[in-house]
């Protein structure tokens, strides 16, 4: 592999001493820039996603605006279950909408482990068409969602504010929940494994809805999935794992082969530094809602917050996506708070 000219993140990731953190933003790839919303005018959601040219000109766009240390490919993860043969759309004003969700043993029967290369070969041709177009100036991170956040999605039909349809079909028909669980595990791990064969330099698991489970029940439907996805990338690249709304389980998965923990605003960066005995990389946490604040205030709060989490192991982001009412300026100053950091 080429060298990467700018490898502050994959520096951070390793737990390297740097002259400052990097910075990339969650979702940084689309709603809020202007040049994002004209291609939306013109192409569907799963369009832009499965066309490696919008793709990759998505996922660059941040870049050429605001120089980000870090690019992550414009996708969406529910692009896995619609591989397994279950059909997701996306609607408008909705969101993901499932037109047949999971509900019983028969329904996960028909749910297939694709061959990724195959069902999600757009995928693997995006990254190699944003490979091209950032000439190895920043690291490229590919992604995918969690297994019980797909599962949320595949069950629930749509989104939710408590996914209890998930969780009914996790808690009442367990071996169901468990076999749908391990299918979309042996997928993601494959489509991973296939990212990084294709050039990404990082990949980021996503469990947006893990904070819905207790500490119990996200061992049991959660983190051991995502563990397994883990176990099986470290060689291959480094992985984050980001749980929302998961601070309870920082301590067990300090303790696994990830090279960083994604962190959301509900928990302070000492805590943080606490629960994982500042033995790996950070990520994060800055509250997406703040960066409505006055830009003056937000490189404030940036400053204070590379402060309390140091400079080392760690990567500021934000602690969940942007938003897409973010003034242009606010997301600036964000990014170039981290760049004028100073000691």
């Amino acid at each position: 592999m080429t060298k990467i000219k700018n490898d502050l993140f994959l520096r951070a990731l390793k737990g390297e001493t740097l002259e400052r953190p990097p910075v990339w933003m969650m979702r940084q790839a689309g709603r809020y820039l202007p040049e994002f919303i004209a291609i939306r005018e013109k192409y569907d959601f799963f369009t832009r996603c499965r066309t490696p040219e919008l793709a990759s000109e998505i996922t660059v766009q941040p870049i050429r605006r605001y120089g980000m240390d870090a690019a992550i490919l414009f996708s969406d993860i529910l692009v896995i279950p619609q591989a397994m043969n279950i059909e997701v759309e996306m609607k408008p004003g909705v969101g993901p909408w499932l037109p047949n969700p999971i509900r019983s043993q028969k329904d996960v029967d028909n749910v297939i482990v694709p061959d990724v290369t195959v069902e999600l070969g757009c995928v693997m041709e995006a990254i190699k068409a944003t490979k091209e177009l950032l000439n190895d100036d920043i690291p490229l991170i590919g992604f995918a969602g969690s297994p019980w956040t797909i599962l949320c999605y595949c069950v629930q039909g749509q989104g939710s504010k408590n996914f209890d349809k998930a969780k009914e079909f996790c808690f009442t028909q367990p071996i169901a929940a468990h076999t749908l669980l391990q299918k979309i595990t042996d997928t993601t791990i494959a489509y991973l494994k296939e990212k990084v064969k294709s050039g990404v330099n990082a990949v980021q698991i996503f469990d947006s809805w893990g904070g819905m489970l207790s500490p119990t029940d996200y061992d049991e439907f959660s983190w051991k999935y995502i563990n397994q996805i883990i176990e099986a990338l470290k060689d291959d690249a480094p992985v984050i794992a980001f749980g929302k709304g998961c601070w309870f389980a920082l301590e067990k998965m300090s303790n696994s082969n990830a090279s960083a923990l994604g962190v959301d605003w509900t928990v302070s960066p000492k805590v943080a530094r606490e629960l994982t005995g500042n033995k790996i990389t950070l990520q994060g946490n800055f509250d997406p809602v703040r960066l409505l604040s006055p830009p003056k205030v937000i490189k404030k709060m940036v400053h204070q917050m590379i402060d309390e989490f140091g400079k080392d192991k760690y990567i500021v982001n934000l602690g969940h996506g942007i938003l897409p009412h973010v003034p242009l300026d606010n997301a600036k100053a964000f990014i170039d708070a981290v760049k004028e950091y100073n000691q």
